[in-house]
Order: C-alpha cells, then structure tokens, then sequence
C-alpha cells in the first residue's frame, strides 16, 4: 500500500505526520515500513541519519528519493508483502515526476491549517490528485490547531474539502512534537494523535483504502 502526505503550502506539517505515522505503524501496529522522503528539505532523512546506532536495527528504512528514480523503487518496494510505503511529497506541484508518484497512490493524507492561504493550497492540491488519481482514497488533517483560536474559516473549508474526501479531528499545536524522531514519540503525544492515526489505520489502512 503508497500512502502519501503532501500540500502545497510549506509548514503544513508533511514531514511531521509522516514520521508520526511510520512511527505508529511500526510501533503500535507492528507493521513492516518504509518512507520514501522526497520533501527538498529532506529532514526526515537528516532525523533518520542522526538517529543511526552502531548497533540494533532501525525501527524502518528512510529512502531520500528523487522523483526520477521513484518507478526504479517503487517496483522493488511493491514486490514486498505487506510493506507499507509512506511517501512525504516536495511541498510543490509544479514537477511532472510527480505524476508517477500520484498515480500509484493507494490514501493520500493531506494535513493543513484554516488559514485562507493554507485552505487555498490544499484544495489545489486536493484538486489535481483527484483529477490524475481517481481510486486513491483522501483525508484531510487538520494540523497544528490553537485550541484557543476560533478560525472563521472552519465550516466553509471543510465544506469544500469534504467534496474531495474525509476531514478527521484536528491535531492541536504542541510543542512536543519537535522532541519526535524515527524510533519514538513523545508519551506526552499520545493523547494527542492517537485517535487520528487509529482513525487512519482502522477505516483506510487496514481495509486497503477506499475506493
């Protein structure tokens, strides 16, 4: 199964929900992982290389990959039973190496904020993976949440969002999440993400994703 995580919009919290994720996965549901980090910045694959031990085996394998090389992996990766491949999308769309990428999705996973700009990426987005990708389940994340902020843009944003797939609960803003790594995450976040990533897992993941 290809899961990936992408917007537009940098700061929309990508690389984050994709470690949370593998992490999750590996952790809690004892599956087999691996994440193709194609985000220019690249700092889930700077996280993993910090992360390396003399001794012990990584919790799953980080991949840097470019979009050209993406069909070479992806076809060794798919000949691997129930591996679950997680992809952390560029923060742009404007590369037709994307295309391949989108393509071969299975739940596509878009986290993102209610301010005007951050809405008006994701349904960009949301927009041209629909339109390339017509089986691919969607979920949209809302991420970094101030729970002490009203956002005014809420119901209309879900609205139109709702057109292209399902919003699950906010994630709210923590400070915690920049003690996260490849081999844990915080307890203090548990609380926190749990029931999203057990909403991910259990009505997309473990069904083999909509559609």
């Amino acid at each position: 199964m290809v899961i990936l995580l992408g917007n537009q919009k940098g700061g929309a919290g990508k690389s984050t929900l994709t470690l949370l994720l593998a992490n999750y996965l590996s952790l809690v549901r004892k599956k087999k992982v691996t994440v193709l980090d194609m985000d220019y910045q690249a700092s889930i694959s700077a996280k993993a290389e910090k992360a390396k031990l003399p001794q012990g085996e990584p919790l799953y394998e980080v991949v840097p990959c470019d979009l050209k090389l993406y069909p070479a992996i992806f076809s060794t990766l798919k000949a691997k039973p129930g591996e679950l491949i997680i992809i952390d999308l560029p923060g742009k769309m404007d590369d037709d190496g994307l295309i391949p990428v989108i393509l071969s999705a299975d739940l596509i996973l878009c986290p993102f904020n209610y301010d005007e700009f951050s809405v008006d990426s994701t349904l960009l987005f949301a927009m041209v993976c629909s339109r390339l990708n017509l089986n691919a389940g969607m979920l949209f994340i809302p991420n970094r949440i101030k729970t002490t902020v009203k956002y005014e843009t809420k119901l209309e944003a879900d609205a139109a969002l709702g057109k292209f797939g399902s919003i699950t609960p906010a994630i709210s803003d923590r400070v915690d999440f920049q003690r996260l790594s490849t081999s844990t995450i915080p307890i203090t976040l548990l609380p926190v993400v749990i029931p999203v990533l057990d909403l991910i897992f259990e009505t997309h993941i473990m069904k083999g994703g909509p559609g």
